[in-house]
């Protein structure tokens, strides 16, 4: 049926309503691309660098949260669990260009990789989990989800991270914190094997464990994102994501300059690019806790956790292999102690089925020391 003039004028006016921020995003870049030499001409001086970083940061964000937004609108129309499926995918891929992006930017930084997926972990196993258990307590008193499904998140999870994150200290091929050719080869193709077992069983014949009976979805029929075809959310979801790439690339100088020329912890890239792919998750899951949905909660710090691991690493060592640029993976002292001591918790939070205020009092004390190791680091 042929739409009428005025619908689609309608339509059009909706659409800018709604995607006023892609033009934000993409001028942003086209400013930028032009330019760029000038503007970053001046990051010597500490107001101006901390202004661009600011500005750069915050249209990332949004346009981060933007792509979020269209990710969460294919999730709600193709529901679970290929719904959070299609989120945490998006979100990976997030990570893998933004990490990529700024490892091949300025002077070589091997711990880049490490930094981000352990920043990831404790920023979600730690504050996101943390808030969203505890104020959903503090809303619903008890919440409930099903053991079966956060059993086989953890049951993946935790030996993804030893190997990615703890054995590359303990190897004696090579000297530190280093692996192998034949031995990143392998960590790729287990991680890869792992995941594709665990999407077999998420998609497949248990996809029941992801899900609980009792929870129900809210209907929202006269939202915009309802109204969103599926090919539609799919292209402005691709739109976002070639302009966050762009961006990206272009806050890498003022972090590398704060980095190399300001001698700033080499942490705090990783930092960076983690707040920016858990920020968006993170409003997600404590925003499903709060309505009582548990189990999407669950979906969706667990899944962000077990993709960043299955698939981060083996994407970021393939980028290592074809650009020469060397990555270290172990985590050191206090980082080893608290990256195990996350995991070890995690796996006791979820081992009933239910969770409560106290977890989530836990969960955020782990948030906290892993902030004040970084301060006193």
């Amino acid at each position: 049926m042929k739409q009428k003039p005025a619908e689609r004028t309608a339509a059009l006016k909706q659409f800018a309503v709604n995607e006023w921020f892609l033009a934000v995003s993409i001028g942003t870049g086209v400013l930028f691309a032009l330019f760029g030499a000038r503007l970053f001409h001046g990051l010597d001086e500490p107001f101006w660098l901390a202004g661009i970083f600011i500005f750069l940061f915050a249209v990332i964000m949004g346009s981060v949260l933007c792509a979020v937004r269209h990710a969460d609108g294919l999730a709600e129309q193709l529901g679970e669990p290929y719904g959070t499926l299609v989120l945490t995918i998006s979100i990976t891929s997030i990570e893998v260009m933004s990490i990529a992006t700024i490892m091949l930017e300025g002077a070589n930084n091997p711990t880049l990789v490490r930094d981000t997926l352990f920043a990831v972990v404790m920023i979600i196993l730690g504050g996101m989990v943390g808030l969203s258990l505890l104020l959903g307590a503090l809303r619903h008193n008890e919440q409930s989800h099903n053991l079966q499904g956060a059993n086989a998140y953890l049951g993946v999870i935790v030996p993804l991270a030893v190997l990615s994150l703890v054995m590359p200290n303990y190897t004696v091929t090579t000297p530190g914190p280093l692996l192998s050719d034949l031995q990143e080869i392998g960590l790729a193709v287990l991680s890869i094997g792992l995941y594709g077992v665990f999407l077999a069983l998420q998609t497949g014949r248990h996809r029941g464990y992801f899900t609980l009976g009792e929870e129900k979805e809210p209907k929202h029929p006269h939202s915009s994102e309802a109204k969103t075809s599926v090919l539609q959310s799919a292209l402005l979801l691709i739109a976002y994501l070639i302009s966050i790439v762009f961006l990206v690339h272009e806050l890498a100088v003022p972090i590398n300059y704060t980095i190399e020329t300001l001698a700033a912890p080499v942490a705090l890239g990783g930092l960076i690019l983690a707040v920016l792919v858990a920020t968006p998750e993170a409003i997600g899951a404590i925003k499903a806790a709060l309505e009582n949905r548990l189990q999407r909660s669950v979906n969706i710090f667990l899944g962000s956790v077990l993709s960043t691991i299955g698939l981060t690493v083996p994407t970021m060592l393939a980028i290592s292999w074809l650009t020469g640029h060397p990555i270290i993976l172990g985590v050191e002292n206090t980082d080893l102690v608290l990256l195990l001591l996350t995991l070890a918790v995690s796996v006791i939070t979820f081992s009933s089925g239910r969770t409560n205020l106290l977890q989530g009092a836990v969960h955020v004390v782990l948030f906290l020391a892993f902030l004040l190791l970084i301060v006193q680091d």
